[in-house]
């Protein structure tokens, strides 16, 4: 078995099971290596059902009085139902399209059941709890679970063995970096790592294995970086771009001023623009910072030189929101600007239509989806490209849309507050300028951590909101170790909040796994007020511009880094209202209401980051993430900001010594190798 052997070499693998894993992006033999649990799970003491562990995940002994029984549901599901007994305490348990498992259930014995528990009618209840009987769960315990992403007809069962099976049969390299780096830093082997990481023996060699492989991936992504960076050429700047007093009049017409932030970050973008040779720029700018109107400031200085400059935005709804805006303002400022819009959605005849209007107008704003890099689109004077929320885009797609023009300035935009130092390691090709100040005219969001006994209260704080003409969005997390899938929670979710709301309102449901079409429609709906409450996962996180939503609730708190809800909580707070972001935290570990409550000391996405890092230890790796932006598989620059600069360190030693890998041909294999299976950004 090879690498690159398909991934129905293995064993039971036939091509039911294959199709599900390519949904999954896993073809090959290296694929299942490298698809990681996203979790981990370690099965808890067997405890008794109460008030404090509603809506945790438990394990329960329970003994089965009478024989399960199946019912067909309204909505033509089979449903097998069960009572277990802890002592005299009754646990309804509910399987859904599992006949099979009546079988299994003989009335009498007892069994370990395994799920979230809930309190429904004045009764104890789990859903699709895991069965065992008592001596394979004691065995159980002592071992660390992987847990996988999953997909509709895919079990974790599964997708555990394909692994195992590729792990026993595949002949992986020991060594991937250079003998010294590997001695240097006493990392596990390459092929330890990748078996200890899947199925490890104990936590401290989990962490080791992560070390390892989180390395890894920022060595080559910083040494490929860096190669980069040393064939790039410096283009002399042949564009003759000047400060127009067009431009001071629009922005002395807004009812606000720019913070301080604001004018230098606009300032170092004009010194760029007017420099001697085309540059590139970073600007980091908190949520709700106004990094748009600087980016349309910059644009209308080109526009108004005779230039085209263009926005990319990563959702056809943001770039809609984007176009509008523009539009509005160039109206507004009383210029002869054109604006065009291009979107994957778009007709033929509509996107002709924006093509026409660009070919013929050397001075125009641009402003569009992956649909400005698709074959075909050309732009005769582009002198200025920006990518909003770049870590939505690959550094191919960036560079795909800089070659639409001669060598034009590149402006990236990203509400990711990552420190300054390790900005230079990852943006090494650019400078970098933050937006840390707020408008002057926004109400600083007030946020409150609370606990399942508070739902009712946070239920009826969104009903008053709504009440006062106001939108609502609720996260919906998958839930640990669950089988369940993305679109099955979100729905699930949303259908108890209706009867909760006795279908009062109406409910926009969003997740990943949706077409983009229908995506862009539930966005939209809920941006047009169409719908009161949208109910999401993390997808939402994406900048979509949207003043009238003034709640933002988060189930599951506990299981994101405290950046990723900052995110979250920065798309609510973007109108003139007092917004607000209620956390729901399902943990009973005091250190993770400790980790929380930093989120009520500050609306400062740098401050943040930091304070989040000070606390979290080895043992807070896993199944929390703090970022996406940069793809990786294994790292996260948060957690992993030592493993960083360390691996900055030594690609700069290896490359002072050999700075064309010439004396390390198999590194730069490796390093190819890497590109191909790894999808990042610079």
């Amino acid at each position: 078995m090879e690498l690159l052997s398909p991934i129905d070499t293995i064993k039971g693998v036939g091509e039911k099971t294959t199709k599900l894993l390519n949904k999954l992006g896993v073809y090959t033999i290296e694929d299942i290596l490298l698809f990681f649990p996203r979790t981990y799970l370690i099965y808890p003491e067997v405890s008794t059902p109460n008030p404090d562990n509603v809506n945790s995940l438990i394990s329960i002994a329970g003994r089965i009085k009478t024989s399960p029984k199946i019912f067909r549901s309204k909505s033509r599901i089979d449903v097998l139902s069960a009572t277990a007994f802890v002592g005299d305490i009754p646990v309804d348990l509910v399987w859904f399209n599992s006949n099979y498992l009546k079988s299994s259930l003989e009335p009498g014995k007892v069994y370990i059941f395994y799920g979230r528990l809930v309190f429904d009618k004045n009764r104890y209840k789990i859903s699709q709890p895991l069965i065992f009987e008592t001596e394979k769960y004691e065995e159980l315990r002592n071992q660390i679970q992987p847990i996988y992403h999953l997909t509709k007809g895919l079990s974790n069962n599964l997708v555990l063995k394909s692994v195992k099976a590729a792990l026993d049969n595949c002949k992986l390299p020991e060594k991937r970096l250079p003998d010294e780096i590997e001695d240097k830093n006493n990392f596990l082997t390459y092929s330890q790592a990748l078996k200890t990481y899947h199925f490890p023996e104990n936590f401290d060699k989990l962490v080791k294995a992560r070390k390892r492989l989180a390395y890894e991936e920022m060595f080559f992504f910083i040494l490929n970086s860096r190669l980069q960076e040393d064939k790039s050429v410096s283009y002399p700047n042949n564009f003759n771009i000047s400060h127009h007093s067009q431009t001071d009049v629009f922005r002395n017409s807004l009812q606000f001023a720019l913070t301080g932030d604001q004018d230098k970050v606009l300032n170092d973008i004009l010194s760029d623009i007017q420099g001697e040779y085309v540059t590139q720029r970073l600007i980091q700018g908190d949520v709700g910072s106004g990094k748009t109107i600087v980016a349309f400031l910059a644009m209308l200085d080109v526009a108004l030189s005779g230039y085209q400059a263009a926005i990319m935005a990563p959702t056809e709804v943001l770039a809609k929101q984007h176009y509008e805006g523009f539009v509005k303002w160039v109206e507004n400022a009383g210029l002869n600007i054109p604006v065009a819009l291009f979107t994957g959605s778009m007709k033929d005849s509509e996107k002709k239509a924006m093509a026409k209007l660009v070919t013929e107008n050397d001075s125009c704003l641009i402003v569009g989806t992956h649909a400005l890099i698709s074959e075909g689109r050309e732009f005769g004077n582009l002198a200025l490209v920006i990518t909003d929320e770049q870590h939505r885009f690959g550094v191919q797609q960036r560079d795909k849309l800089s070659s639409k023009g001669e060598h034009p300035h590149i402006i990236v935009m990203s509400a990711t507050p990552i420190p300054r130092t390790l900005a230079m390691i990852l943006y090494g090709n650019m400078h970098v300028s933050a937006i840390k100040e707020l408008p002057a005219n926004r109400l600083p969001i007030k946020t409150c951590v609370i606990k399942e006994s508070m739902r009712k209260t946070a239920y009826k704080f969104v009903s008053d909101e709504i009440a006062k003409g106001h939108q609502v969005y609720i996260i919906c997390p998958l839930v640990e170790a669950s089988e369940t899938t993305e679109a099955q929670n979100v729905t699930d979710y949303s259908k108890k909040l209706n009867e909760h709301f006795d279908g009062a309102y109406s409910i926009g449901v969003l997740h990943g796994k949706m077409k983009p079409a229908d995506k862009n429609q539930v966005m939209e709906d809920f941006a047009n007020h169409k719908t009161q409450i949208l109910v999401s996962t993390t997808v939402v996180e994406v900048g979509v511009n949207v003043p009238n939503a003034t709640v933002m609730m988060i189930e599951n708190a506990n299981r994101f880094g405290l950046a990723a809800l900052h995110q979250l909580r920065g798309r609510v707070g973007r109108g003139s209202a007092q917004s607000y972001c209620i956390l729901m935290n399902s943990s009973s570990d005091n250190r993770e209401s400790e980790r929380l409550n930093i989120m009520l000391k500050s609306n400062d996405g740098f401050f943040i980051a930091r304070e989040d890092l000070k606390l979290r230890g080895p043992g807070d790796m896993f199944g929390v993430r703090q970022s996406g932006e940069f793809s990786f598989k294994v790292a996260d620059i948060y957690q992993d900001a030592d493993e960083l600069e360390m691996a900055s360190q030594d690609v700069e030693e290896l490359l002072k010594k050999d700075p064309s890998l010439d004396n390390h041909p198999k590194l730069r294999s490796t390093l190819n190798s890497f590109l191909t299976n790894q999808f990042y950004v610079l």
